[in-house]
């Protein structure tokens, strides 16, 4: 079920087929599982991680080997039984560099952004999660609002775009026209985190918009902001929420949250690992 229905379902309360109902991570009493998955086989430079909704595949990206990394989970949103699948080269688009990725819900558009293109490069699947299905479709520069981007993330619906960037110390909102085509984005605006946050290396959001999440390499911390008007982050502000992730990981880079919030993950390029928390 993808991330848009569960919102929907959420602001109805109703569970959706497994019992998932999206409630914000309370960041202030999380807490480490003390289970890790490390992916230095694949990757020693791992940068961002995205999970699909049914919590079966996890796909991580990073910028020694210039690719994406998809593995499988045994049991949905467990990481002790991950098991490496296969990976997709990016390196043909140039890109020696990325940083992030995002996959729509469906499974079908897969993003990642570097710093080498300083751009978003959009790839399709033909099979919904199933990086052998992959093929390269479009890109959007982004350098005009940051030079070093470092993370992205997209509203569920495809008409939001957010990049964090590390040279501003922002984050970067576009509008799409056609929803999830990044050629036809648009900027609209951005919010300054240097308050909180000099080295910003992901960002990400709830289903419906008003929290927002940040990682980044000063705080070394997960950093929640409360957004008043649902998906505008001209209505953001610090709520003095995070949770430190150093005691894992010197160097977090993406995080990730499951479907119902209660259960978080992150990548950390210090120890080329994946690590599970809990967040209810």
């Amino acid at each position: 079920m993808s991330i848009a229905r569960l919102m929907q379902m959420a602001r109805a309360g109703v569970p959706s087929g497994g019992g998932d109902v999206w409630t914000d991570p309370d960041l202030a009493s999380a807490s480490y599982d003390s289970v890790s998955f490390s992916v230095a086989a694949q990757e020693t430079t791992p940068q961002g991680i995205a999970i699909s909704d049914d919590g079966q595949t996890v796909f991580t990206t990073g910028n020694t080997g210039d690719a994406v990394y998809q593995y499988s989970l045994s049991t949905a949103w467990d990481l002790s039984g991950a098991a490496y699948v296969g990976a997709f080269s990016v390196a043909s688009q140039s890109e020696t560099n990325p940083q992030d990725l995002y996959v729509s819900p469906d499974g079908l558009n897969l993003y990642i952004i570097g710093t080498t293109l300083d751009s978003v490069l959009q790839y399709s699947m033909s099979i919904a999660w199933t990086l052998s299905s992959a093929s390269y479709v479009s890109s959007k520069l982004v350098s005009a609002q940051d030079a070093t981007p470092t993370g992205l993330y997209f509203k569920p619906d495809g008409t939001r775009l957010y990049i964090s960037g590390n040279t501003g110390d922002a984050v970067y909102e576009y509008s799409l026209s056609t929803a999830f085509d990044v050629t036809t984005a648009t900027y609209v605006q951005s919010f300054s985190v240097s308050v909180q946050e000099t080295a910003i290396q992901s960002v990400l959001f709830n289903p419906d918009g008003t929290k927002m999440y940040i990682t980044g390499g000063v705080g070394q911390n997960v950093i929640e902001y409360a957004i008043s008007t649902a998906w505008d982050i001209s209505s953001a502000s610090y709520n003095s929420v995070s949770f430190v992730l150093s005691s894992q990981d010197t160097a977090p880079r993406g995080v990730w949250f499951k479907t119902d919030g209660t259960k978080m993950y992150m990548i950390g390029l210090t120890g080329d690992t994946i690590y599970q928390y809990s967040t209810a």
